[in-house]
């Protein structure tokens, strides 16, 4: 194979992995409905990754620190393959809900991958490095949702559930093809054999990173956006069908919708966005930009309005995403920097377990807006958090 560069070979593989988790994101709402799940229950069956992710990414980043990020990245593409093909095969709720436990336990790579920048970029290209991995999946989600609907019909009474799993299982396997094919370790044998002698437990690298007041700082601001977007995610096929009577097919088309303009935000504007505010300021931004999309979309009747709210909400998640992974990379020691990402990579997965559930709650008990609302709510307090965080602006840089 033709030599590419570490920073191109780590996109395509997460990109194509992530196409294969957006085909099955608009998708799951309807599988677990057409097994007569309730709301509550739905919710759930998005959380079930997260929770399994939460126990499994910290173990998996310090994996890459004491192995190689390579070898990570090849087990849990060939996992999450596996687990797809389940999921396409599904005849009962118990088996969703297993193979979605089994996708999140394998779902090591997100950690491993951003591992994997923060090796090969400086500090100053952090945020850019970053970027890229919020660009695969924007780009994931322009295709990945886009496929699954066209896949899955457009009626939400009879939705296909078989085709969308094979796709997703052979573009997972394919992206595992390429990775062992074009990418190359990162990680020298010095800091393997250093990472070698640290303890192997997610508590005690929990225990470790958390106690940098910074990062964790950082950590909770994290936890909180992804939080709040994890609801949003969870909950829009569902207020979608009872708003405009939307199926998978079109619901596919706003989330492909919405990551193009994330994919725009993270793969191009990222790198000025960076260097010329700092990635303390984007923060900031993203949360201003983030609540006004939450705060819009119960109030839209309408596709145009639903637009303008959904591109706050990309504009929104991509810079704050690059932004905090990159502050956190940039608190992490050199030997424990796949751990330190784990770590993160937790507190994103935790916030995928609560952010659905408490969403469906929302949704069950206040109403379709519920969600939304709340979500609006907890960005005011992600904004005053982030006043906290320590300017980061490059030297010379006028505003």
């Amino acid at each position: 194979m033709k030599k590419i560069s570490p920073l191109a070979a780590i996109f395509l593989t997460v990109f194509v992995d992530l196409v294969g988790f957006g085909i099955i994101v608009p998708l799951l709402p309807f599988y677990a409905e057409h097994f007569h799940a309730s709301v509550e229950t739905v919710t759930l069956l998005m959380a079930i990754y997260s929770l399994m992710q939460f126990f499994s990414a910290p173990l998996w980043g310090a994996l890459s620190d004491r192995h190689g990020r390579k070898p990570v990245l090849l087990v849990s593409l060939a996992g999450i393959g596996l687990s797809y093909l389940w999921l396409a095969f599904a005849h009962s709720l118990w088996a969703l809900f297993a193979a979605r436990a089994l996708a999140g336990i394998m779902a090591g790579n997100i950690a491993a991958a951003q591992a994997y920048i923060a090796d090969v970029t400086p500090p100053e290209k952090r945020a850019q490095g970053m970027g890229l991995i919020g660009a695969a999946f924007g780009l994931g989600f322009i295709l990945g949702p886009a496929i699954g609907g066209l896949l899955g019909g457009a009626d939400p009474a009879a939705p296909r559930f078989l085709g969308p799993g094979l796709a997703a299982a052979g573009l997972s396997f394919l992206a595992l093809i390429f990775a062992a094919a074009a990418l190359k370790e990162s990680l020298d044998p010095a800091h393997r054999t250093r990472a070698g002698h640290r303890p192997l437990s997610r508590f005690s690298a929990l225990a470790a990173g958390l106690g940098d007041p910074q990062l964790r700082l950082t950590v909770v601001l994290l936890f909180l956006v992804t939080f709040v977007f994890a609801g949003m995610e969870s909950t829009f096929a569902l207020w979608s069908e009872r708003a405009f009577g939307w199926g998978p097919a079109q619901n596919g088309y706003v989330f492909a919708y919405t990551g193009i303009l994330a994919a725009l935000v993270q793969g191009g504007l990222i790198r000025r966005l960076a260097a010329r505010f700092g990635e303390s300021h984007l923060v900031l931004q993203g949360a201003i930009a983030l609540g006004l999309g939450l705060l819009a979309i119960p109030f839209v009747h309408s596709l145009v309005p639903l637009l303008v709210a959904m591109a706050l909400l990309a504009y929104g998640a991509g810079v704050s995403n690059p932004a905090l992974s990159s502050l956190i990379s940039l608190r992490s020691p050199d030997e424990a920097r796949g751990a330190t990402l784990g770590i993160s990579q937790a507190a994103t997965s935790l916030a995928r377990i609560l952010g659905p559930a408490l969403a469906g709650l929302a949704f069950g008990g206040i109403g379709r807006s519920g969600p939304f609302l709340a979500g609006a709510v907890v960005m005011v307090g992600v904004l005053l958090l982030a006043l906290r965080l320590p300017g980061r602006r490059p030297q010379g840089v006028q505003v």
